[in-house]
């Protein structure tokens, strides 16, 4: 299903003094029901379970099983939330640095219930089209209404004034703050230097464009649905405001949603016909669609009920088969080896930014280590179920090089494979994306497009392995 997409508004102002530290406005007894305070309650509950709690926010964004707050809200205030916590999530090292640029000392020990409140308020006041006296005037009502945050009321009104007068220059002077947190933008410029991890981080702050991938004839359904072809056969849709499955060649199957970089390991097999592959970790199934139409047959493997049945849905609307196996896949031990397989990796998602800004907040070092030590599990697993000289496509949406080609290159040291180099020829218009030893590596500040399309791809890593005969 396509991500949120919210615009960014930037008005303007001029400046003030630094507000002090104190304020005691008693709450106002009729706060709870002001317009609009629900809404900022409820994003801001939202905003410290993914911050301190590490909570993914997709769950909580969930109509029928999500944050109680959020479910209470009505569709247009449910569209607001998200619309303030992808904003909020995507700028908040500046949005931070922002707000302590106004205080005289930093907020107090534990006050993290403020600083939310205060995040919440900047983020509309930089970053989104609503009027900024309505964002303060809900955030001191928010804190009003809230025992712990009372006291500080004058405190929260006094910056936020001032943010909303001094936003221009402050939103120059944050420029400089790179825009994701600290230990990964650290990472980033070990292994991509400087420049291009700056660039990577400031291409996250624009959602993604919504990818489809067509069964046949690209050009035919983008100048059907007013997209445009992208160098991996996908068709990238321009301003798009409506529902997916109202879309010409949703009902019939003709298409289903991937970003164009998700797309591309399954492309890496070529001409499948005849061919027994299995898809590792299946779900949703855009990948193993992409296996079946290029000819093979095809088992798709995954280890949720729930998923599975995700992907069983897909594949009817698309009208293909593939048998399926609720299995973890470190467990599945084929009667007859494959072809081929697949393994698109469980991974930290850190080249997914654009659409899921909370990743780099509920994910760190440790996780990124822990799942490199899967991946290599898998990757010799995945070896283990083609048959000598059978071909596994690896890959996952890390940009992270401890999660891809740190994985392979153990792999490789120990005989099991060889790599076949990806040529970068066979990839016109992503040469280059293809490494200097033949490998996949995109990052969302690749394919820059005219408007009105949004350049930009996840972040995709995928090698070509070649089981040894012995």
């Amino acid at each position: 299903m396509p991500e949120d997409r919210q615009n960014d508004s930037r008005p303007k102002r001029s400046r003030s003094n630094k507000p002090s530290r104190m304020g005691s406005e008693r709450p106002d007894a009729s706060a709870q029901a002001k317009p609009g305070l629900k809404s900022r309650q409820a994003a801001a509950k939202i905003l410290a379970a993914v911050i301190d709690r590490k909570t993914s926010l997709d769950g909580m964004l969930d109509q029928e099983h999500g944050n109680p707050a959020y479910r209470e809200l009505n569709d247009a205030d449910r569209a607001l939330v998200r619309a303030i916590l992808n904003s909020a999530l995507r700028h908040l090292p500046r949005i931070r640095a922002a707000i302590d640029s106004l205080l005289q000392t930093p907020l107090p020990e534990g006050a993290r219930a403020l600083e939310h409140v205060l995040t919440v308020a900047a983020a509309q006041i930089l970053y989104l089209d609503i009027p900024d006296h309505s964002a303060v005037d809900l955030a001191v009502e928010q804190a009003q209404s809230d025992p712990r945050n009372r006291r500080f009321a004058s405190l929260v009104n006094a910056v936020l004034r001032r943010l909303s007068r001094e936003k221009d220059a402050l939103l120059e002077n944050m420029q400089a703050v790179p825009a994701i947190p600290a230990w990964f933008h650290d990472r980033l410029v070990a292994h991509y230097g400087r420049a291009e991890a700056e660039g990577m981080s400031e291409a996250q702050l624009v959602p993604a464009a919504i990818d489809l991938t067509v069964k046949s004839d690209p050009a035919g359904w983008a100048e059907r649905l007013g997209g445009t072809v992208l160098p991996t056969g996908s068709v990238r849709l321009g301003d798009f405001s409506g529902t997916i499955p109202s879309l010409p060649g949703f009902a019939e199957g003709a298409w289903w949603v991937q970003d164009a970089a998700a797309s591309i390991p399954a492309r890496l097999f070529g001409d499948l016909s005849g061919k027994a592959v299995v898809d590792l970790c299946a779900a949703p199934g855009g990948k193993t669609a992409q296996l079946i139409l290029a000819g093979a047959t095809v088992t798709a493997l995954d280890q949720s009920s729930s998923r599975l049945r995700r992907l069983k849905g897909n594949l009817q609307r698309l009208g293909l088969e593939a048998r399926t196996k609720e299995t973890d896949m470190a467990d599945f031990r084929p009667e007859e080896l494959f072809d081929a397989a697949l393994l698109d990796a469980p991974c930290s998602s850190t080249g997914t930014t654009r659409r899921h800004p909370d990743v780099l907040w509920t994910k760190g070092p440790e996780d990124i280590e822990k799942l490199a030590r899967l991946q290599e599990r898998l990757l010799r697993h995945a070896l283990s179920v083609v048959k000598p000289g059978g071909i596994v496509v690896f890959s996952n949406c890390s940009l992270d090089p401890r999660e891809g080609e740190e994985v392979v290159e153990r792999v490789l040291g120990d005989g099991l494979c060889e790599r076949v180099p990806i040529a970068p020829s066979d990839w016109p218009g992503l040469e280059a994306a293809i490494t200097a030893i033949g490998e996949f590596r995109t990052t969302p500040a690749m394919l820059p497009l005219d408007p009105p399309f949004s350049g930009g791809l996840d972040g995709f890593y995928a090698a070509v392995l070649r089981r040894s005969d012995g």
